[in-house]
């Protein structure tokens, strides 16, 4: 359970954290944001690299890409208009997006610095972070106080732990938002990643990218993903749906009973032998193949970060939840407490 927040001042001092298990699977963190700098994950040859994008300088995520690794909250993806009604109670938030509200606002978790503490003297290898949201911030009500675990394994996992807790009725949709590339960082294009989604429903959308409130089959559309396919296989296929999102950036509804912990997807990289499978508690997945990177962000070691040079792929409560009712349940109460966990796992093909 959660202790109660100490309200001790969070520093605004850039900081950055290591982790590492014993065969030198390394994430690095930093406290603006919560964001994962760096990923370094061994090939089918023992080779590592860095798997996500970012920037050398910590610094040049003050000003970089706001989601590259990021913590995102209150409410991952879109909310119609910014807007929603709870216990009969409308409320209007920051729009940042065309008409819409984003991945909590301007000044969501993404742009928030956290408080950190080693986990190392419970014997963890990981971190626990602690962010303290105002009722009011981003136009979202209750004070909300969130805190988020990473913790590595030395089965080369990333553990990612969320949880939170409120003093008035609210809603919350957690997620993490790393650009992967198997290939490593700056490797070029992702189409020839061979990616499973578990799922046989998707939830279309319109051209803003907001759920239509339809749920519908996969089969038949370029986004089957039940059997592994390559990214770039069907992208550019002329499908309305792909002219809605200018390729992938739709949510899957994954195929579970329950909120326990089972896979959502796997990638695999065919040159590096490179694999990636992520585990959810979560209803939903938003699978986003990197189609609004245009090469203006330069990233680590100076590479531009071209068009489709890296994808994400977020467990999540549906986009729009608030405004969809007979979507999965976004609402924590008071007394509530809100749980999630989503697990990252990096293999290689001959493991």
């Amino acid at each position: 359970m959660m202790d109660r927040y100490s309200n001790e001042e969070v520093s605004t001092e850039l900081e950055v954290h290591h982790l590492e298990n014993k065969h030198g699977f390394k994430v690095t963190v930093t406290n603006f944001g919560g964001r994962i700098i760096s990923i370094f994950a061994p090939d089918k040859d023992g080779n590592f690299r860095d798997v996500v994008l970012g920037y050398d300088n910590v610094e040049h995520y003050l000003h970089g890409n706001p989601y590259f690794g990021s913590i995102i909250g209150r409410f991952g993806n879109r909310i119609a208009l910014g807007k929603f009604s709870l216990n009969g109670q409308d409320y209007h938030l920051a729009v940042n997006n065309r008409s819409n509200a984003l991945h909590g606002g301007p000044n969501g978790f993404h742009n928030q610095f956290w408080k950190v503490r080693s986990l190392q003297q419970e014997r963890i290898n990981g971190l626990e972070l602690r962010y303290l949201s105002r009722d009011g911030d981003e136009g979202y009500p209750g004070t909300l106080d969130v805190v988020v675990r990473y913790i590595i394994t030395d089965q080369n996992e990333l553990v990612m732990e969320y949880e939170a807790t409120t003093d008035k009725p609210t809603i919350i949709n957690l997620t993490h938002h790393s650009f992967f590339n198997l290939a490593g960082e700056g490797s070029g294009g992702v189409q020839n990643h061979e990616l499973m989604i578990n799922a046989d429903t998707f939830t279309p959308v319109d051209h803003e990218l907001i759920p239509l409130g339809e749920i519908r089959s996969v089969v038949g559309t370029a986004f089957d993903f039940r059997k592994p396919m390559k990214i770039g296989e069907k992208i550019n296929d002329w499908e309305e749906q792909l002219t809605c999102g200018s390729g992938y950036d739709h949510n899957w509804i994954l195929n579970k009973q329950d909120d326990s912990l089972s896979i959502a997807a796997k990638v695999t990289e065919p040159e590096s032998g490179r694999t990636l499978e992520v585990w959810t508690t979560e209803p939903g997945l938003q699978f986003y193949a990197g189609n609004f990177l245009d090469g203006n962000d330069i990233g680590k070691q100076g590479k531009h970060y071209e068009y489709r040079s890296g994808f994400c792929l977020e467990p999540q409560h549906f986009p729009d939840s608030p405004n969809q009712k007979h979507f999965p349940n976004v609402v924590l109460q008071p007394g509530e407490h809100y749980f999630q966990k989503s697990v990252y796992k990096f293999g290689t093909i001959n493991n």
